[in-house]
Parts: structure tokens; C-alpha cells; sequence
């Protein structure tokens, strides 16, 4: 018996040390989105430990990393982020982590803007008159789930490409991932089909490629000017505009106060409707197909009798 015990003693802690080797050799993936690191997650499996830096509980735009997440990116296999002008506090994070590697134009930095056809690139030179414009187009382009194809596949070349021993399990995943899309895409299309033209009020210009997949347009905001909050003059103007189109949804994500839109329902009879950037920002958006179905229903519910 005291044998027995040994052996599985020492069969159990040469399981562990495998286990423990096998989570060192894990590529360590940091996100700056909630988004970004659950999609890199379906396809990179148990070969990467993903992490993320923006809570979505919060605008992404205003983000304060923590020492954490200096220790997250210094230690980083990989850095995944959304470019652009919309996490202006990255800059700063990479400097004080100072990992070369996952720098701008990094051998392990993957800017997924870079394959992603923008919308609203500025035509003229913006100045601060204008609001916070986005200097490069707007960069909330993973709401789309056209895009979030683009992003998933930009993600498994990356991993193919710095981990090629397992580049045959990304690509399973991978072609997993894309086939679950593809699915839903025809179902939220179909679903989506009888609302096509349809207008929603937004609370910010976030919406775009969203509004573009769902067939809907979004020109009229309760901030007056981009990051400009709501003012008495705007929610009155709004009042009139949406009796007078008979728009029946105002759109906004979850961090923003309602007391606006909220005052903008009282008068006309729309509804407001909660819309997600991130997974994770509510409970039912625990992945990236269940956050565009969550958002999918929130329209549908707002705009039709379904």
C-alpha cells in the first residue's frame, strides 16, 4: 500500500509538472478590447492564455491601464489591438512596457484597422471645432460581423505565423469560428430583412457598421457634436425630429447615461434600446456571436412587432 501511494504520488506530480510546462508554452496574447481577445480565443484554443486591458464596462475611448497591464504587455507574445485614434492611451502603456516586439510595426503587434474598408474617413481637414472627429475613420468597425470575419482571420494568420508547429489547429478553429458566422449571419439577415431603411437615433457616432449590417441608417445623435454631451437645444430639436419621422428607436451603449434619451422617449413614444460594443459589457453578450445576436434583438424588438 505504501508503494501504491508513492507511485501515484509521483505520477501526480509529473502530471502537474506537465501541466505547468505545457501553460509556459501557452503564447501569451494581451488585447486592448474584451472583443478582440474572446475571437483570438476561439481560434487560438488552448495554445494561447488571452488577456484583455479595456473593460467593457467602460468607453473604451477612456481607458486608464493599471501596472498590470504594463506587466501584461512587457510579457506579451503578441499584442492585438484596434489602431487608429480610438485607444489613444496605448501609446503611453507601450512605452512604460517597453517589449520592442509589440511596438508599432512590431514583429507581435496586430493592428486589425489595417484590413478593414473604414467608414466616415474625413474628406476635408478636421479641426477641434468640429467635436472629437476621428482622424482616420470611424473605428468602431467590429460591431459589423462582416468585419469581426476579417478580424478573426487577420488573428489566425498572426498565430500561424509566430506559432506555425500549431498553425493546423488555428486553422481548424478558425474554420469553426467563421462557419458559426456564417450561420447567423443568415439568420440575423433574414430576421433583419423587414426593417430595412428604418432610421434610429443614436447617443454617439458609434454605429455605423452596424447600421450598415443591419440594413438601417443612424444620422441624427443626442451629443450635438462628437463627445460633446447632450444640451437642452439638441434634445429639443430631436424631440421634433423623431415625432416627425416616427423613429421608434434611440440607440445607445450601456455606459452612457440615459437621462437624454430617456427625455427624448418621454415626448415622442420611442424607445430606447442598450447596445453593445464589447462582450462582456452585459451578461448576455459572453461571446462575440452572442453580442451581435444581443444587439440584433435589441433592434428587432425596438423596430418591429417580432
Amino acid at each position: 500500500m505504501k508503494y501504491m501511494k508513492e507511485a501515484l504520488l509521483i505520477t501526480l506530480i509529473a502530471l502537474s509538472g506537465l501541466g505547468n510546462a505545457a501553460a509556459a508554452q501557452r503564447l501569451k496574447v494581451v488585447t486592448t478590447m474584451s472583443t478582440f481577445a474572446d475571437l483570438a480565443k476561439s481560434v487560438g484554443g488552448d495554445y494561447i492564455e488571452v488577456s484583455s486591458i479595456a473593460s467593457p464596462k467602460f468607453n473604451p475611448h477612456f481607458i486608464e491601464p493599471k501596472p498590470s497591464d504594463v506587466v501584461k504587455v512587457k510579457q506579451a507574445d503578441l499584442l492585438i489591438h484596434a489602431g487608429l485614434d480610438l485607444e489613444l492611451w496605448r501609446g503611453p502603456l507601450l512605452d512604460a512596457a517597453a517589449n520592442r516586439e509589440v511596438m508599432p510595426g512590431g514583429p507581435r503587434e496586430l493592428d486589425l484597422s489595417r484590413s478593414i474598408a473604414l467608414l466616415e474617413v474625413p474628406d476635408h481637414p478636421v479641426n477641434r471645432a468640429e467635436g472629437d472627429i476621428h482622424l482616420y475613420g470611424n473605428p468602431h468597425y467590429w460591431t459589423d460581423p462582416e468585419n469581426g470575419k476579417i478580424i478573426a482571420q487577420e488573428i489566425g494568420e498572426k498565430l500561424c505565423a509566430i506559432d506555425p508547429d500549431h498553425a493546423g489547429e488555428y486553422r481548424r478553429n478558425l474554420q469553426a469560428l467563421l462557419a458559426r458566422l456564417d450561420e447567423h449571419m443568415t439568420q440575423w439577415h433574414v430576421r433583419l430583412s423587414p426593417l430595412k431603411g428604418q432610421e434610429v437615433v443614436g447617443y454617439h457616432n458609434e454605429w455605423p457598421y452596424l447600421m450598415r449590417f443591419a440594413d438601417l441608417t443612424m444620422s441624427q445623435f443626442l451629443e450635438p457634436k462628437p463627445g460633446i454631451p447632450p444640451t437642452p437645444k439638441q434634445i429639443e430639436f430631436l424631440e421634433h425630429y423623431v415625432g416627425e419621422k416616427h423613429i421608434r428607436a434611440i440607440a445607445q451603449s450601456t455606459y452612457f447615461k440615459q437621462q437624454a434619451a430617456n427625455a427624448v422617449a418621454t415626448h415622442t413614444g420611442a424607445k430606447v434600446i442598450e447596445l453593445c460594443q464589447n462582450v462582456g459589457e452585459v451578461p448576455a453578450c459572453s461571446d462575440y456571436v452572442a453580442m451581435i445576436d444581443y444587439n440584433v434583438n435589441q433592434l428587432i424588438g425596438a423596430l418591429s412587432h417580432e
